[in-house]
């Protein structure tokens, strides 16, 4: 392996103290003042990320990236201030480059295919051979002008949240396999002229034909057979959906002879933020494991980027960024130097303390790791392989990032999928009971044991939710579901999680929703005629009426965060 790249946008959101954070991309607004930049902030992102590159090049990483190419490019057809903001954009990017430089961390840079503002619009038109054009104009004009960058990483299935402000939006072009292919073969040519990498990501959220091109063979290889290239990089999560757990290692890393990268994420966004121990080390051992004899480029790891919260921890900045950290400093342990997740668990420890006892670490992520799966995820939903149109459902949908859904619509939905929901109950009461050995753990080990106070008060609330979902709801049970609800909003001002507490009927009867849920998702990621005719097709159509009838079924932070939920059924 020869990338190991960490996301270096941490510096950048330093006093953003937004309620919910969009933590998928740079807030640039943020940093202007004017038609400038704010001097004070860039001057504070300068002494941040020198000190993120010199942790993440101590920890082994080797490269770092940083959003985005719009910012780094003017062309003539920009107005005077915008060409004078993007200039002064261009001043910040060079010195950054520089200090990566100097830690020996080669930058690349992320880019949305494609980003716009009306002078783009304008300049390209309606042609698709414009729009390639004018992309691997922009390619050449930062390898030309930031000699020092390595390469780019591009996505092109998911476009800016809803809450993007600024000079620049993007917007999804690409959605047929053959319009990828067609701009991949435009920009081979630039990446192999400047030496650099061109690093094309898989993931995506389900729009267009391309949409399954995360999980989907016959997708895979429309876009990607025969593309082979020594300067051509494919970039997947390891699973076919997001950073979840139980999920196994996509088989696309064993198709095709290109090079792959595969994505992991630290700051795990569906799983804390890191506010309290999500480790990662084992699971992520296993991957690697499996992953023996293939073509893999290399590693890149999120240490910040991802999700909608207001939790602000930022790694290798903050002290209090510790849960982050141990995720990112194993993960790059785990793949450049081959050594197992106990072994960078013990290295971690040595490092930071005077006495040989390590295992009071190991027995605390062992925890964590147990917990996760056993209390936040719900494993015998989690477990199953479920399909709707183009994505692979994700195993967990009743704690969705920073939300707690608890609503008659999931009791019902997670009914349709829980064989033992007793079982569940128990499993959920006990794991509580993990947590209070972690805090004595990390008492010993003098790490943040108020993280583990605010972990168990919220599961304290995860596992009464299961309650609801799989026994009998009785007033007693009500009472204490609103008072867990008051107690916890009194204990922890924001951020926290929101607890949406919503004991209205859904009146759907649960057995015509199992027939809904057959209907509609399947077992398995093959399309089936009826999904080739009714989901991919019709129900696009038909969504206006579906929304407006499951209404109850979709929470008011699905329609506003991100891309929105009406973009899966596009």
């Amino acid at each position: 392996m020869e990338l190991f790249l960490i996301d270096g946008i941490a510096p950048f959101f330093r006093e953003y103290d937004r309620d919910v954070i969009n933590w998928s991309k740079v807030p640039f607004s943020h940093l202007e003042e004017g038609n400038g930049l704010n001097v004070r902030r860039v001057q504070q992102i300068r002494r941040d990320f020198k000190i993120f590159c010199e942790k993440a090049a101590a920890a082994g990483y080797n490269a770092i990236t940083l959003d985005d190419l719009a910012h780094c490019c003017i062309f003539d057809f920009y107005d005077a201030d915008l060409a004078h903001k993007i200039f002064e954009y261009r001043l910040l990017f060079s010195e950054l480059f520089e200090i990566a430089d100097g830690f020996g961390l080669r930058p690349y840079i992320t880019t949305d295919l494609l980003f716009f503002n009306d002078a783009i619009e304008r300049h390209i038109g309606t042609s698709a051979d414009e729009l390639r054009k004018f992309a691997a104009a922009a390619c050449r004009q930062l390898f030309t002008d930031f000699p020092n960058v390595g390469g780019i990483i591009i996505r092109i299935g998911e476009s800016d949240g809803l809450d993007v402000i600024g000079d620049f939006q993007s917007r999804m072009v690409i959605k047929r396999p053959a319009q990828a292919r067609k701009m991949i073969e435009a920009l081979i040519p630039v990446f192999e002229e400047f030496g650099c990498n061109l690093i094309f990501r898989t993931w995506s959220v389900g729009v267009g034909r391309v949409g399954d091109i995360i999980w989907n063979p016959e997708t895979f290889d429309s876009v990607f057979q025969g593309l082979e290239n020594d300067h051509f990089i494919i970039s997947m999560k390891y699973g076919a959906s997001d950073f979840f757990r139980y999920l196994p290692l996509s088989r696309l890393f064993f198709r095709g002879g290109h090079r792959k990268l595969v994505e992991f994420q630290a700051r795990r966004e569906y799983e804390g933020f890191g506010e309290y121990p999500s480790f990662v080390g084992w699971d992520y051992e296993k991957i690697r494991n499996q992953l023996v004899g293939q073509n893999i480029a290399g590693i890149s790891v999120w240490s910040q980027t991802g999700g909608w919260s207001g939790f602000r921890r930022l790694t290798f900045l903050d002290n209090n960024a510790v849960w982050n950290e141990i995720n990112t400093l194993v993960t790059v342990r785990l793949f450049r130097d081959g050594i197992s997740a106990d072994q960078a668990i013990q290295d971690y420890y040595r490092d930071r303390y005077s006495d040989p006892h390590w295992r009071a670490l190991q027995e605390l992520l062992k925890l964590s790791d147990e917990v996760i799966k056993e209390l936040l995820y719900i494993e015998d939903f989690a477990s199953r392989m479920i399909y709707f149109r183009r994505l692979r459902v994700p195993p967990l949908v009743s704690v969705y990032w920073r939300h707690i859904v608890a609503n008659h619509f999931m009791r019902k939905f997670m009914r349709c999928y829980v064989s033992d929901g007793q079982k569940v109950v128990e499993q959920g009461f006990q794991a509580l009971g993990k947590i209070k050995r972690m805090q004595e753990l990390a008492a010993r080990l003098g790490l943040p044991v108020e993280d583990l106070k605010f972990q168990y008060d919220t599961f304290e609330i995860i596992a009464t939710v299961r309650e609801y979902y799989f026994l009998d709801f009785t007033p007693e049970l009500e009472k204490r579901l609103i008072q867990l609800k008051v107690d916890y909003e009194a204990n922890y001002a924001e951020p926290r999680y929101t607890l949406m507490l919503d004991f209205s009927a859904f009146k759907l009867r649960r057995s015509h929703l199992n027939l809904m849920l057959r209907m509609f998702f399947r077992g398995e990621h093959g399309y089936r005629l009826f999904d080739r005719i009714v989901t991919l097709n019709i129900l696009s159509f038909c969504y206006p009426l579906f929304k407006r009838f499951g209404k109850k079924a979709i929470p008011e932070f699905a329609s506003e965060s991100a891309m929105g939920f009406d973009s899966i059924f596009k």
